[in-house]
């Protein structure tokens, strides 16, 4: 998974809904491999990749508490990077660790993080050996008969490794069309296209998905035995993220007709996790 695999075009998606069917979010123009400017823009791909694969453990990523709630598997890994509305970058300046709240946007094997150019969070990322990045969702409140074995049900990616800035302009725009389109579908082509201006105002970063791992909790409390016969109501509050009716900006002109994939956007798709647990699916 070094270096950049050749993989055939497609799209990237943030995981929506319209009226219950999943939907992309709208395909990137991937330039071909025999483009005429010579470069090799098949990295920025997603049809394939890695998905389907199992991820080899590193030292870094092997989970040694509840190594059990581990996965490696691409298949699982990928739609919650996709999914998730904000990563985490964790980073250290001058011995002081920070831990920053962005966006970031999958396509194929590589994590894309954006922001200001002033930025010196992505300034101190693009010069480091090694970052982390993290990507959460929360599913539910575990509610025990204790205190102690109170919990939350979460899917958690952590990816770990070195970023490269993206110095190419068309590689970049690409990039972007992904951040835009992740937040609504086909975003990009309602839209207006960077300004020479706004690219060189915006530092992207590229991240290989080479050494990930993927932590989970889904079910109910896993109460002490003796606690079972406590008078405590015991179980679980379904989390998830929800979508409310768009507002039109103020400033809008009259006459410009809403896109149906911003009225009837929804955030995630199909059974909620702790559905699939009770129906006997995913653990």
């Amino acid at each position: 998974m070094n270096g950049h695999p050749s993989i055939p075009s497609k799209s990237l998606r943030r995981n929506s809904r319209i009226n219950g069917r999943s939907v992309t979010c709208g395909h990137l123009r991937i330039v071909p491999a025999s483009a005429t400017d010579g470069k090799d823009y098949r990295h920025m791909t997603n049809e394939t990749g890695a998905a389907g694969r199992v991820m080899q453990r590193t030292d870094r990523t092997t989970l040694k508490r509840y190594p059990e709630r581990a996965s490696y598997d691409r298949d699982l890994i990928d739609p919650i990077l996709d999914e998730a509305l904000v990563c985490h970058m964790g980073f250290v300046v001058d011995d002081q660790p920070y831990v920053i709240p962005t966006l970031c946007a999958r396509v194929g094997d590589f994590l894309y993080l954006h922001g200001s150019s002033a930025s010196r969070a992505l300034r101190t990322m693009s010069k480091a050996p090694r970052v982390c990045v993290t990507a959460s969702l929360m599913d539910g409140l575990v509610l025990a008969r204790s205190a102690f074995f109170h919990s939350v049900n979460y899917r958690a990616v952590v990816v770990l490794g070195a970023v490269t800035e993206v110095e190419d302009a068309a590689e970049k725009e690409l990039a972007l069309e992904a951040f835009t389109n992740a937040l609504v579908p086909d975003r990009w082509s309602d839209v207006r296209r960077p300004t020479e201006k706004e690219l060189k105002a915006t530092k992207v970063l590229r991240m290989p998905l080479d050494e990930v791992s993927l932590k989970t909790r889904n079910g109910p409390p896993a109460d002490e035995e003796a606690d079972l016969a406590l008078d405590a109501w015991a179980g679980v509050i379904p989390l998830e993220v929800r979508a409310l009716p768009a507002v039109p900006d103020p400033a809008l002109r009259p006459g410009i007709k809403m896109p149906r994939a911003i009225s009837e956007f929804a955030v995630g798709t199909g059974e909620h996790p702790y559905e699939q647990h009770q129906s006997g699916g995913a653990s």
